[in-house]
């Protein structure tokens, strides 16, 4: 596949666009990664994204990554950070990200070619690209999920049995930890996850050392080409006056699940996650009709009318009916208007090992996964 190269703006804002889209409300603030990538387009002309066929098999490649909760910080928690001296911090994700590389290879003693985003996200998947920039280092087409997703577990490199360390951390204020070892993903989650709870918001983390022979076999391919078109169909459809929810659903053989007012989003900080329900009341083909959405960083669970309609793997997006811009569940609020698209998940997450990590189950809920297109089979949707 030929690579995907960002030349100016609009094709930023296109990419980034797509990136929060599939971030399904997680994956980092957009306007972090639209404001990274701008300033990496003026400063080197443009961004090339490589095809993975480019890389040699014995190349290196890392993972860059954030962990840690989107929520906002209540006072008390501003507070408690001060006490503790973490006042100033050493830099934004980008700086923190390469810092975290730097620290990997200077463990392992290799030269890492190439940068594998974990995720996609507003913020998760411009951070990473801006982190191999910055280090002379190529971006891969291609990431470990297909989607955002809250726990560092939930990726094919979980489900091929690449180990989770060396793993190294940095956070906003220039702590830094290595783990060595950990002895399954759950803890390799678990010890990440406080590390950033300790700091108080998020860290940089690097981890899977691979080879790009390994990469290749464990990587869903072209995923960053894809939120480029995802991005590129909202602004289009906005621009042509047209529905943004049909036009993408169409674009990405999906649904428009719901469209509505949100009434209401319960939330809370709870062990380095946000954790909530959105609450949406519908208008439209949806009048008289209500629906919720759980969310732990990214929505993972939707109700219509209390009924299940939607879970993960499978993709729950809510955008701005009239914009088409895709919004995170940190900038959700009451009163917005929303329209909500499934998508289907990846297949390597549809798998019996693939539900184990990313379906209802994992999340505590006694439901059983049903792929959207056989669930949708019951609902009032808008098929594209």
């Amino acid at each position: 596949m030929p690579d995907l190269v960002l030349k100016d703006k609009i094709d930023v804002e296109d990419f980034v666009r797509g990136c929060t889209f599939l971030g399904t409300g997680g994956g980092g603030s957009p306007q972090l990664g639209l404001k990274l990538l701008l300033e990496d387009l003026e400063k080197y002309g443009e961004i090339v994204i490589h095809d993975i066929n480019k890389l040699r098999n014995d190349a290196y490649v890392c993972t860059p990554y954030l962990m840690g909760s989107i929520a906002p910080k209540t006072p008390e928690v501003i507070k408690k950070m001060e006490s503790l001296g973490l006042k100033k911090k050493i830099g934004l994700a980008n700086k923190i990200l390469a810092l975290a590389v730097l620290e990997l290879e200077k463990y392992l003693g290799i030269e890492i070619e190439a940068i594998v985003p974990i995720e996609i996200g507003g913020a998760n998947t411009p951070g990473p690209i801006d982190a191999a920039l910055s280090l002379g280092k190529l971006v891969v087409n291609g990431d470990y999920a297909g989607r955002a997703i809250p726990e560092v577990a939930q990726i094919t490199t979980h489900l091929y049995n690449v180990p989770p360390y060396p793993a190294t951390y940095i956070d906003e204020y220039g702590n830094k930890t290595i783990i060595i070892k950990a002895i399954n993903y759950p803890m390799a989650e678990r010890i990440g996850k406080m590390i950033s709870v300790a700091a108080f918001g998020l860290v940089g983390g690097a981890s899977f050392a691979i080879t790009a022979r390994e990469m290749k076999k464990v990587i869903i391919p072209n995923t960053l080409t894809e939120c480029y078109e995802i991005g590129k169909t909202l602004r289009e459809a906005r621009e042509k006056g047209e529905d943004p929810a049909l036009a993408v659903a169409k674009k990405m053989n999906g649904w428009v699940l719901f469209k509505g007012i949100v009434k209401k989003k319960e939330w809370e900080d709870r062990e380095g996650y946000m954790w909530g329900t959105t609450y949406i009341e519908g208008i439209d083909n949806f009048e008289k009709h209500s629906a919720k959405i759980w969310f732990k960083n990214e929505n993972h669970i939707m109700w219509f009318d209390e009924k299940v309609i939607a879970t993960s793997p499978d993709i729950i997006e809510v955008i701005d009916s009239i914009t088409g811009e895709p919004i995170t569940n940190t900038d959700l609020k009451e009163d917005m208007k929303v329209s909500v698209i499934g998508l289907k998940g990846r297949e390597p997450f549809r798998t019996p090992k693939g539900l184990e990590i990313l379906g209802p189950k994992h999340f505590g809920f006694d439901i059983e996964y049903i792929p959207i297109e056989k669930r949708v089979k019951k609902f009032p949707v808008i098929k594209s």
